[in-house]
C-alpha cells in the first residue's frame, strides 16, 4: 500500500532520535562496511551547530533523516536515509529540500556528497535531485569499496 506524504512531518532531529538514526545508518548505509555512525556520534552530530539534522517522522517513528554539515559556502551532506519501504514516495525529496533551502538560506554555493559507487538506486535519486558526478574515489569505504562523489551548485562562489 503506498503512504501519502500527508502521513510524513518533517522536523529537526533531537538527540532523542540518535540512537534510531544511528541504527538505520548501520542498517541502511553502512551495512557491510561496519558500523562509525554509532549513536553517539550521531546525537554529537546533532548537537553540532554546524550541522543541520532533519528527521521525517511517520507517526511515533523515523521514516527517513539527513545530516548536513555546513561551512563557509560549501555543505556536505554526511548521512541521508529512507526506510526501505517508505522509499520512493518523495520522502527523501522532501528532506533534501528542506536541506536545499536551508543551504541557500544559509549561503552555500555548493552540496557535497559521496556514495557507495555500486548504488544505483541512490545515483539515480541525487541525479534528479540535479547533482552531478564530479569523482571517482578508490577505496573510499574502509578501503575496501569505491565511492562516487557528488555535488550540486546552488549558486556561483564567491572566491
Amino acid at each position: 500500500m503506498r503512504r501519502l506524504l500527508a502521513d510524513i512531518e518533517y522536523r529537526l532531529a533531537t538527540p532523542a532520535d540518535a540512537a534510531t538514526i544511528a541504527e538505520m545508518s548501520r542498517t541502511l548505509i553502512e551495512a557491510g562496511l561496519g558500523w562509525s555512525w554509532t549513536e553517539q556520534r550521531v546525537a554529537q552530530a546533532i548537537r553540532n551547530r554546524d550541522t543541520l539534522a532533519v528527521a521525517a517522522v511517520q507517526g511515533p517513528g523515523i521514516a527517513g533523516f539527513g545530516l548536513m554539515d555546513f561551512g563557509d559556502e560549501t555543505a556536505h551532506l554526511s548521512l541521508f536515509a529512507v526506510r526501505g519501504d517508505l522509499q520512493r514516495q518523495g520522502i527523501g525529496a522532501g528532506m533534501f529540500e528542506w536541506l536545499r533551502r536551508s543551504a541557500l538560506v544559509a549561503g552555500i554555493a555548493r552540496i557535497n556528497l559521496e556514495l557507495r559507487a555500486r548504488n544505483l538506486h541512490a545515483q539515480a535519486f541525487y541525479r534528479a535531485l540535479g547533482f552531478e558526478q564530479v569523482g571517482r574515489v578508490p577505496g573510499y569505504y574502509r578501503g575496501r569499496e569505491p565511492a562516487l562523489r557528488m555535488a550540486l551548485h546552488l549558486r556561483k562562489p564567491f572566491r
